[in-house]
C-alpha cells in the first residue's frame, strides 16, 4: 500500500530553488519505498499570510494522519529572515491532525554585527526552538551536536544529510587522469560582499598555483558566478590561468563541468552536510578542498575532502598545490568520495532513512 506524504514549501527562491530540487529528488527516490511525496506551497508572499493560512487550512483538512514534511529556511517564510509566521503554519497543521516532520535546511541563525542582525538571530532561534515543540519528527541536515541552540538530545530529532541536486548515479564515478593542464572548479559564489571576498580568495589561490605548477584552468559556474566574471578575468589576466565563467546552468551541465575538474575549491564558508554545492563535487567523485567550520563533521570528514583552517589563508593554496601535483592522492580522495557518497549522500541512501522514519 502506497503511503501518501506532503512536502510543504514556503516562498520560492530565484533563480534556482535548492529546497524545491531537494524535494523533487527525494520524492523520486521515495517511490522505491512505496511513499508518494507531493509538493505543495504556502503562497504567503503573493496572497498575504491570512489568505495563505486560510488556503492551508482547507488543504490540511484532508491530511489527518498524513506526514507533512515542512521545509524550513528563514527566507522561505519571511522576506527579511524573521520567520515567526512559520509557527502559524505548524499550528494549522497540528490542528488538522497532520503528522509534522520539519526538515531544517537552515540549522543556525544568520550572522551579522548590526543591532537588527542580533534581533533577527534571536527571532530565528526562538522560532526554531518553538517549532520543535510542534514536530513529531525533526530532521537536521547537520548532526544535532553541531547546532549551537540544540544541545540537549531529543527523541524526535534525527540527522539526515542533503544529497546532490543533480542527476548523478548512486555511486560516484572513478575517473582517469586528465591532460597536462589541471582544472580547478568552483561551483557557485555567494552574493554581495561575501562573494567579493570569495572571489579574492579564488584569485589568490589561482595565482599561487599557477606560479608553482604552471598553466591552470579555472572553471567557475553556478549561482552568482557571472557577477564576478570581470573581477576574475581582470585579476588573472597577467598569469597563465585560462578562465571560464558561467552562471546558472542545467543540472546535466553541472555534472559535465564537475566531471571535467581535477579538484573542486569550496570557499563558501565551512563545509558541512547541508552544503549541496560541496556535496555535488563529492557525488561526481571530485576531490574537494574546503574550509573547516562549526558544522564540519562526519560523513563529510570521511569523504575525499581536504580540510583547511580558514584563519590560515596559505593553507588553501598549499592544499590545492598538493592535490594537483599528486596523482595518487587524487585517486585516493576520489575513492573515498565514492564510498561515502554511496553509503550516506546518494538519494537512495537518504530516501531509505526517511522511509524508515515515516513508515514505522
Amino acid at each position: 500500500m502506497t503511503l501518501p506524504a506532503i512536502a510543504l514549501l514556503g516562498r520560492k527562491d530565484e533563480p534556482t530553488d535548492a529546497v524545491e530540487e531537494y524535494c523533487r529528488y527525494l520524492s523520486e527516490a521515495l517511490q522505491c519505498h512505496d511513499i508518494r511525496l507531493e509538493m505543495r506551497r504556502v503562497p504567503w508572499e503573493s496572497r498575504g499570510w491570512s489568505e495563505a493560512l486560510r488556503g492551508l487550512r482547507l488543504q490540511a483538512a484532508n491530511w489527518r494522519g498524513t506526514w507533512v514534511l515542512v521545509q524550513y529556511t528563514a527566507l522561505a517564510w519571511s522576506r527579511r529572515g524573521f520567520p515567526l509566521k512559520f509557527l502559524g503554519v505548524l499550528k494549522t497543521l497540528k490542528s488538522a491532525g497532520a503528522r509534522i516532520a520539519i526538515v531544517f535546511h537552515d540549522v543556525e541563525p544568520y550572522p551579522g554585527g548590526r543591532m537588527i542582525d542580533s534581533f533577527r538571530r534571536a527571532m530565528q532561534i526562538r522560532t526554531m526552538r518553538r517549532a520543535l515543540g510542534f514536530a513529531d519528527l525533526a530532521v537536521f541536515t547537520v548532526p544535532p551536536d553541531k547546532i549551537s541552540w540544540c544541545q540537549q538530545p531529543q527523541p524526535n530529532v534525527t540527522f539526515i544529510p542533503v544529497g546532490p541536486n543533480l542527476p548523478v548515479a548512486s555511486q560516484a564515478p572513478i575517473r582517469g587522469e586528465r591532460d597536462a593542464v589541471p582544472t580547478v572548479g568552483v561551483f557557485s559564489i555567494t552574493g554581495g560582499r561575501t562573494g567579493a571576498h570569495e572571489t579574492e580568495t579564488i584569485v589568490h589561490c589561482a595565482r599561487h598555483v599557477a606560479e608553482k605548477l604552471g598553466p591552470l584552468r579555472l572553471s567557475v559556474f553556478g549561482r552568482h558566478a557571472e557577477l564576478r566574471e570581470r573581477d576574475l578575468r581582470n585579476s588573472l589576466r597577467a598569469v597563465p590561468v585560462e578562465v571560464s565563467v558561467e552562471g546558472v546552468v542545467s543540472p546535466e551541465k553541472v555534472v559535465e563541468r564537475l566531471a571535467a575538474c581535477d579538484v573542486l575549491l569550496f570557499v563558501r564558508g565551512g563545509i558541512s552536510s547541508r552544503r549541496s554545492s560541496a556535496i555535488a563535487g563529492i557525488a561526481c567523485g571530485v576531490p574537494v578542498i574546503a574550509y573547516t567550520g562549526a558544522e564540519t563533521a562526519p560523513p563529510i570528514t570521511e569523504a575525499g575532502v581536504v580540510l583547511v583552517d580558514p584563519l590560515v589563508p596559505e593553507e588553501l593554496s598549499n592544499a590545492l598545490i598538493r592535490v594537483l601535483s599528486d596523482g595518487d592522492l587524487r585517486a585516493s580522495l576520489r575513492q573515498r568520495n565514492t564510498a561515502i557518497y554511496a553509503e550516506y549522500l546518494c538519494w537512495p541512501a537518504i530516501a531509505k532513512r526517511f522511509a524508515a522514519l515515516l513508515q514505522r
